[in-house]
């Protein structure tokens, strides 16, 4: 039996990474399945992802050791993920349904190889779609003098449910600088995307009476910086003057659905790291 594991690591760009980092895996007896580097010029980073399987008769503890003495020397930033453990999530949504409802889907039809351990929510309408996938669902409700005490329970059940990945699957709450900075590196979030920007409520509505051509969508991760995160995956579609906006928003939900979906699976594989305010997302 295979015991596949997923390096990722950057550090200042030299010589010598990718010789060291196999040399070892190679002394440990590992067989390396598939790997990507990237050294990016401006930042002066070089960036890494090894597919690797151990030998039954390795430790994985002492594979460990032997890379935390080579990464003091190269100053990498580097993880070790055994890649049979799945994700466990925990998705935040509001009164929109569709990124949720495609999300369940994915992961019942054992196309996303995720767990989702609980659902929570401002409001209660999706609480029998998560019943009926089996799905634990959390009312939070939410208001000006509750945002505090809401935030925390959010924290909780992170902690409690050992969540690795929260997903705001349309989420229309935003996150007080407090909870991003304890969510950073592992809070996903989908919006639409459009030139020029609407903001605010309808903005499909607002796109068709301004005569877009082109809609989208953007995931990212969250930070501070509402809806300027890191983009880990963005797409397009084209829309002409015949459409309604009913037709905009029906093109829109697929389009944001396909593309959290994406970013969700990149983040659960490993292939996303952290470049400044961008990212580099391996194939």
């Amino acid at each position: 039996m295979r015991r596949d594991h997923i390096l990722t690591l950057s550090c200042p760009d030299t010589t010598g990474i990718v010789y060291r980092v196999t040399g070892l895996l190679y002394e440990s007896g590992c067989n390396i399945l598939d790997a990507q580097q990237f050294g990016d010029e401006e930042s002066g980073r070089f960036f890494l992802r090894v597919h690797f399987d151990v030998p039954g008769t390795a430790e994985i503890d002492v594979l460990q050791e032997g890379f935390a003495s080579l990464a003091e020397m190269f100053g990498m930033d580097w993880r070790i993920h055994d890649a049979s453990r799945k994700a466990r999530l925990m998705v935040l949504v509001s009164k929109q349904g569709h990124c949720l409802n495609d999300l369940l889907f994915r992961v019942h039809s054992r196309q996303l190889p995720v767990e989702i351990a609980c659902i929570a929510s401002n409001h209660a309408d999706f609480a029998p779609l998560a019943q009926s996938y089996g799905v634990a669902f959390h009312h939070l409700p939410v208001s000006a003098d509750n945002r505090t005490a809401q935030e925390r329970q959010i924290v909780d059940l992170v902690e409690r449910e050992r969540i690795d990945l929260v997903v705001l699957a349309r989420y229309m709450q935003i996150l007080s600088p407090e909870l991003c900075d304890a969510l950073a590196g592992r809070a996903i979030n989908i919006h639409h995307s459009f030139l020029p920007s609407f903001k605010g409520a309808k903005p499909y509505h607002q796109a068709h009476q301004r005569g877009v051509k082109i809609i989208g969508a953007t995931a990212h991760y969250v930070t501070r910086d509402l809806d300027e995160g890191p983009i880990i995956e963005q797409d397009v579609a084209r829309v002409d003057h015949a459409m309604t906006p009913k037709e905009l928003v029906r093109m829109g939900s697929d389009i944001e659905s396909l593309v959290l979906a994406r970013a969700v699976r990149r983040h659960v594989e490993h292939r996303i790291l952290l470049n400044g305010h961008r990212t580099v997302v391996f194939r």
